[in-house]
């Protein structure tokens, strides 16, 4: 296991289309050493969840790991070959961080009910349904699996300001309890 070297936005490998994975290599010790070091890296920069081009490696497997309120958390999950499905596409925003776009927050507006199919380490099928929060996390790690990041999905309004610095986004845009946006930081 080892904590790798995450991608910043501007690395080409962040732009690609990560290649699908064959069962033979969803069973390949190479995968669960990969999982493994994903598991390390999300832990060592507090993220809640990471996608294996994030670490240089473009392929299909993304790990979520969401536990703070207890109505949405999600376990440890590893999520290879995701297909997702909207739900609902009634929007909510969040203010969104990413270990590969660091010290920066964006206000992202995405759908608030998702189903995600995948595959597990045992090259299962398995389905998730998220919605609220939780649905956002899903999106966003699943979007680094494409190419894009979240500031491709920044909405641009005249006199708004949809991105900061995160030391910007403390002092004046940090929601506070009773606000309806969120944050998300993978």
């Amino acid at each position: 296991m080892a904590i790798r070297k995450v991608a910043r936005m501007g690395h080409p490998v962040l732009r690609k289309k990560a290649r699908e994975l064959t069962k033979a290599e969803i069973l390949s010790e190479d995968t669960r050493l990969l999982v493994r070091d994903l598991v390390e890296t999300m832990n060592e920069y507090g993220g809640i969840g990471i996608a294996a081009p994030q670490v240089h490696e473009s392929v299909s497997v993304a790990i979520i790991d969401y536990q703070e309120d207890g109505e949405s958390d999600q376990p440890l999950t590893v999520v290879i070959n995701p297909k997702i499905t909207i739900l609902d596409a009634t929007e909510q925003g969040n203010w969104e961080g990413c270990l590969s776009v660091p010290e920066i927050r964006g206000l992202v507006y995405r759908p608030s009910k998702v189903q995600i199919d995948f595959l597990d380490l045992k090259a299962q099928p398995q389905t998730i349904v998220a919605d609220e929060f939780l649905a956002t996390v899903f999106q966003h790690e699943l979007d680094h699996l494409f190419g894009v990041l979240f500031v491709d999905r920044i909405r641009y309004e005249p006199g708004k300001s949809p991105i900061a610095f995160m030391d910007e986004y403390t002092r004046y845009h940090a929601p506070d309890e009773d606000d309806e946006v969120g944050e998300l930081e993978d």
